[in-house]
């Protein structure tokens, strides 16, 4: 999956080889670990930041500035992570595939559900049957605009006003950070107010 999704953001295939043999160790440079932190935003949100690092300490430190500086705070291990769980995500926009024809797809190649997410159908897989429903939606001819193994949370945190700007300015912040891959959180705003705090 990552080097599919190395290859789509058309990176040169020596890049990709090499950063594979750094990573597995075949080729000298510096030991890169993964880790995920979790915390809270503004309002409370849940937050589950990954990241790659050469250097925890480092890390630890600037992902807790950062989490200090816009409200939040880092939590414990496994005090949000209950709040999420691990699935494959497909984004189907409604113009490339009709409801009926694209559950008859995701069922029969073990898909978990389908639902209305307004201009698009969004599926939702176990990680384990991902790539299968991924291949089947696209060998129909379907081409997803998304399509990743993330992590869904199990309820959402309604955020307003200043609170809810506070919190894109801190998943700005954490996206912009060298090390963090992937932030996760359950925070909800209503679509206008997105406009206005993120424009």
């Amino acid at each position: 999956t990552a080097v599919a999704a190395a290859k789509a953001e058309n990176m040169p295939a020596d890049n990709i080889k090499r950063a594979i043999q750094r990573g597995t160790g075949e080729l000298p440079g510096a030991l890169y670990e993964e880790i995920t932190f979790e915390g809270y935003g503004p309002g409370g949100v849940a937050l589950m930041i990954e990241v790659t690092t050469d250097n925890r300490n480092r890390t630890v430190s600037e992902i807790r500035h950062l989490l200090g500086k816009n409200g939040g705070n880092l939590g414990e291990s496994n005090s949000v992570r209950f709040m999420f769980a691990k699935k494959g995500l497909i984004v189907v926009p409604k113009a490339a595939a009709d409801e009926e024809k694209l559950m008859t797809i995701i069922l029969e190649a073990g898909g978990e559900d389908l639902s209305d997410a307004g201009d698009n159908w969004e599926v939702l897989t176990e990680p384990s049957a991902y790539e299968a429903v991924a291949k089947a939606i696209k060998g129909a001819g379907i081409e997803p605009s998304v399509s990743e193994i993330t992590m869904i949370a199990s309820n959402y945190t309604k955020l307003e006003g200043s609170t809810a700007a506070q919190m894109i300015r801190l998943l700005e912040a954490l996206e912009d950070h060298d090390d963090v891959q992937n932030v996760y959180s359950n925070f909800d705003m209503d679509a206008n107010q997105y406009e206005e705090v993120a424009g």
